[in-house]
């Protein structure tokens, strides 16, 4: 069973009580279980604030093969070091869909950017946990 890495930056962790008008009410566990439900991939999903230890996870993914949804956060905006170990999972032929659970250009200005999203294969954005569901079922398709 293909395992599809479910990596998530900077105060995701603090869901279901960080800006719940922006966030929801939903909390990781919540997520896990959501993503877990579909069955036909594994799902390992994961929280850091630490943007080291998000870049050793796309190290990861392409040590192993394994597709990537990923929810950048606040490094979306800034961070070229996480950009560059993104395409390095690109690059490998792997998906790496970057996800959000808010539409960052319907926010403040800066979040227009993302540093992530030219070398992601796509990105869902705006659609709360759904966005993660949508990359979930484009990963299953795309795996066929």
């Amino acid at each position: 069973m293909t395992t599809v890495l479910v990596l998530n930056g900077p105060n995701l962790g603090r869901l279901g009580s960080r800006e719940p008008d922006v966030y929801g009410s939903g909390t990781l566990d919540d997520l896990r279980l959501q993503l877990e439900a579909s069955g036909d991939l594994a799902i390992d999903l994961r929280q850091t604030n630490d943007e080291a230890e998000l870049i050793s996870w796309l190290y990861e993914a392409v040590d192993t093969g394994s597709p990537v949804i990923l929810n950048p956060a606040a490094f979306t905006h800034y961070s070229y070091a996480l950009r560059d170990a993104a395409a390095l999972v690109t690059k490998a032929g792997l998906l790496l869909v970057e996800v959000h659970i808010s539409n960052p250009h319907a926010r403040e200005e800066f979040r227009h950017t993302s540093v992530i999203s030219a070398v992601a294969t796509g990105v869902i954005a705006g659609f709360g946990f759904d966005s993660y569901w949508l990359a979930l079922e484009l990963v299953k398709r795309r795996l066929g």
